[in-house]
């Protein structure tokens, strides 16, 4: 009996399937200047739920701490793609939310859909960054902390920007076609 070969974590399929989504969403964001609103928010509702979907079944791996790279999204970077995204948009980047506190009551914010994709945009860029100088022990831990990050913040910024578009792509829609009527 053949003992099963044991897969680096790093080059299983559940990170190498994130990798593919994430990549494709940074392409998509790097390229999209001049886009089309309406093509433009039908990419990110089909792309958005496959980067969640795929973050939730990434494998848990501990952080040696030792191999954490530096970030390849600059501050620059990541207000391009918010200038970019926003042009887009045009009047629907921005938004005003109900956020739920843990001290207190619901309070009304504003939120733009432009910072809420840079948001997710920015450890994406940085983790796909470090997957493709294939340094293996700097793979490990840019796993680590892209699922952290994702627990701790971009994971809720990608819920709140898909639930805006969606808005936008149905709810918004719908009421004006049926003022057209």
């Amino acid at each position: 009996m053949k003992a099963k070969k044991t897969v680096n974590v790093i080059y299983g399929r559940e990170a190498l399937e994130f990798v593919a989504v994430a990549a494709q969403y940074c392409a998509f964001l790097e390229g999209c200047e001049g886009c089309d609103k309406d093509d433009f928010i039908a990419a990110q509702l089909k792309l958005l739920p496959q980067i969640y979907a795929r973050a939730l079944q990434l494998p848990i791996v501990e952080c040696s701490g030792d191999f954490l790279c530096e970030e390849h999204v600059k501050e620059e970077d990541y207000e391009w793609i918010c200038r970019i995204v926003s042009a887009i948009m045009q009047d629907d980047d921005e938004y005003e939310d109900i956020s739920m506190t843990d001290l207190g009551p619901e309070e009304r914010v504003w939120h733009s859909v432009s910072e809420g994709l840079a948001d997710v945009y920015q450890p994406l860029r940085n983790f796909v960054s470090v997957y493709q100088q294939r340094i293996e022990d700097c793979m490990h831990d840019a796993l680590w902390e892209v699922m952290d990050n994702f627990e701790l913040y971009w994971g809720q910024a990608l819920l709140d920007t898909l639930r805006r578009l969606h808005q936008l792509r149905y709810t918004i829609r719908d009421d004006a076609d049926e003022a057209a009527l």
